[in-house]
């Protein structure tokens, strides 16, 4: 586990048109000691090609690549990988002031 650090956990299901935002609106946080997971849930969409662009600054995880498993298994996959003391989630369309 790693102290102070904070695992952002993110569900991604067809968000091609706002999960760049919601990625960039983490990342120009000024903490560094994030950790953040977004989990494509069967996008049929470019939700798996913006994610891979934003490689390696986060770490991306696919479990279902057929069809939609739902937010709780994502979640859940994503607090089975997390490293860090904390755990934050937000939603594809979220954005972090």
């Amino acid at each position: 586990m790693n102290p102070n650090s904070v695992s952002v956990i993110i569900p991604c299901s067809n968000a091609a048109q706002y999960i760049r935002r919601t990625l960039d609106s983490i990342l120009n946080q000024e903490y560094e000691n994030l950790e953040i997971i977004a989990i494509d849930d069967g996008s049929k969409d470019n939700t798996k090609a913006i994610l891979d662009s934003y490689v390696p600054k986060i770490k991306v995880l696919f479990h279902q690549n057929h069809a939609n498993l739902g937010q709780a298994a994502s979640l859940n996959l994503g607090i089975s990988k997390t490293s860090s003391e904390f755990i934050a989630f937000m939603d594809s369309d979220d954005l972090w002031f």
